[in-house]
């Protein structure tokens, strides 16, 4: 999930129970050495959360990564569960005037 145009920032948890989910209890990178949980965030230059690792001791457990339309408006979720498999969801439609 990194790239170059992302910026990851780690957290203790997040909230809410719409997609896409709002981290919280951001970490600096020296606290996560010694946490058996955290969530690892990924946002674009403006903010954006582009998507999340959940890790375990060491695994990533679940990872989202999430697509946005022009208007900004979330258009679909990739979601990998701990088995490695994906389920997409599919949010909002693509306008034609967007």
């Amino acid at each position: 999930m990194d790239n170059e145009k992302s910026t990851c920032r780690y957290f203790t948890t997040y909230s809410g129970v719409k997609l896409p989910f709002k981290l919280v209890g951001e970490l600096g990178e020296h606290e996560i050495r010694n946490r058996n949980t955290f969530f690892r965030g990924y946002f674009d230059a403006e903010g954006v959360l582009l998507g999340f690792q959940k890790v375990v001791y060491g695994d990533v457990e679940l990872e989202h990564k999430y697509t946005y339309r022009k208007d900004g408006m979330l258009q679909r979720a990739d979601i990998t569960d701990a088995e490695g498999e994906m389920d997409t969801i599919l949010l909002a439609e693509q306008d034609s005037t967007v």
